[in-house]
């Protein structure tokens, strides 16, 4: 009896401890034991597992050299020293400027220039000429003297000076002919210099003391100045022009002198302010009867 009973808890001790085995442990090749990790019970339990039970850890962080992105980089350049596309070349109408009152020496089919006044006049017979307005070059750009025009261009090529791509390297080489080129539709050329009197389409420039010596204005009237200007035409620049001649001229034109630069002739002059409400009469705001009405605009002293 005591056999048996030995013989059985002999067996449950055998079968609870391969139990146990077949759990945590299995044997090796070499008859090793070796232990494992359980198997998880459920898909979820594997999921949440920080690695999955049949990957195993994740690799050990091994830290990189810092590389610079900008190491293998080559050093900036700023775009330029190309050859650009300057637009399209539609078809303008040309247009012609106002005809003002033009006093002045200079022979008619001939160019002047008024820096101050940034006019440009093409001189007419009759003491008359046409006057358009343009931007001048800018302070230490700009200057005078007299030239001849040597060459017309429509839609000329532009091709930026050294000098001028040392000071701005964006700009390119070469920019052929269209709207976005900068000397617009037609260049007329000054002599041997690099000054022109060119076209544009920046309305807002004109008016203004911007660019690098060249004389611009808009391309409908650069195109009706290049119709009626032969090559060899006198350019004159002036800074300023001078007070207009009066004597031997006829009593009706000497009242019709030449108005300031800055004053556009078809533009009727400013008239009265407009009456405020300080200027009026009212219940509010009535004043002693020893005030006596002011002759213009209206209103009380």
């Amino acid at each position: 009896m005591r056999g048996i009973a030995a013989h059985f808890l002999a067996s449950l001790v055998l079968v609870s401890s391969t139990a146990g085995a077949s759990a945590q442990w299995r044997w090796r090749e070499d008859g090793s034991p070796e232990r494992v990790a359980p198997e998880p019970r459920n898909q979820w339990q594997r999921e949440q597992s920080p690695w999955g039970w049949d990957r195993g850890p994740p690799p050990r962080f091994q830290p990189q050299p810092y590389a610079s992105p900008y190491a293998s980089a080559p050093p900036f350049a700023p775009p330029g020293g190309d050859i650009r596309d300057g637009g399209g070349q539609p078809e303008i109408v040309p247009v012609a400027p106002p005809i003002v009152p033009f006093n002045h020496a200079y022979p008619a089919n001939s160019i002047v220039i008024d820096s101050d006044g940034r006019r440009l006049y093409f001189v007419l017979p009759g003491n008359t000429a046409f006057s358009y307005q343009i931007a001048v070059g800018r302070e230490g750009f700009n200057w005078a003297g007299t030239e001849v025009v040597t060459r017309k261009q429509a839609w000329p090529d532009w091709h930026p000076p050294a000098e001028m791509r040392e000071r701005d390297p964006s700009l390119p080489e070469k920019m052929t002919g269209g709207l976005k080129n900068p000397l617009g539709a037609m260049a007329l050329y000054l002599g041997k210099t690099l000054y022109r009197i060119h076209g544009t389409n920046d309305e807002k420039s004109l008016g203004q003391a911007g660019s690098s010596g060249c004389f611009r204005m808009l391309n409908a009237n650069v195109l009706h100045l290049a119709a009626i200007t032969d090559v060899g035409t006198t350019v004159t620049v002036v800074k300023s022009l001078a007070p207009p001649r009066t004597s031997g001229l006829p009593r009706q034109q000497v009242q019709q002198q030449v108005p300031p630069p800055y004053a556009d002739p078809q533009v009727p002059r400013a008239g009265p302010p407009p009456r405020t409400r300080r200027d009026t009469w009212s219940d509010w705001d009535r004043a002693p009867d020893t005030r006596q009405p002011r002759d213009w605009p209206g209103g009380w002293r």
